[in-house]
């Protein structure tokens, strides 16, 4: 069984502002069953990057970057987008020196 997307996105920001990051929810969804992703801000390169959750071949949470670029404004574009086709859509948004993700899921 998999955690409620609520109680998952709070561990998620537990552990990166235990690692020395900024992070919050800057788009909430559905409690249970909302999708997320997750946009990462490296304030050393002034880039960023996004995640999004993904169903690995066994059922598994894996997280992917649906975006080949760094560019802040096309990604904050394409999470634009993918809020209005889903309204159960979480966005948590990750500021760190270093770009870290704090996932603990695999990433592809």
């Amino acid at each position: 069984m998999l955690l409620a997307t609520d109680v998952w996105v709070g561990a998620l920001i537990r552990r990166a502002q235990l690692g020395g990051a900024f992070a919050t929810v800057a788009r909430k969804g559905d409690e249970r069953a909302g999708a997320v992703l997750v946009k990462v801000y490296e304030s050393a390169t002034r880039t960023a990057r996004l995640y999004s959750e993904a169903t690995g071949p066994e059922g598994d949470r894996l997280w992917m970057q649906p975006l080949d670029t760094q560019v802040e404004s096309e990604i904050d574009a394409y999470i634009e987008r993918q809020a209005r086709f889903d309204g159960d859509l979480w966005v948590v948004e990750i500021e760190d020196r270093d770009g870290r993700h704090f996932l603990t899921e695999k990433v592809a």
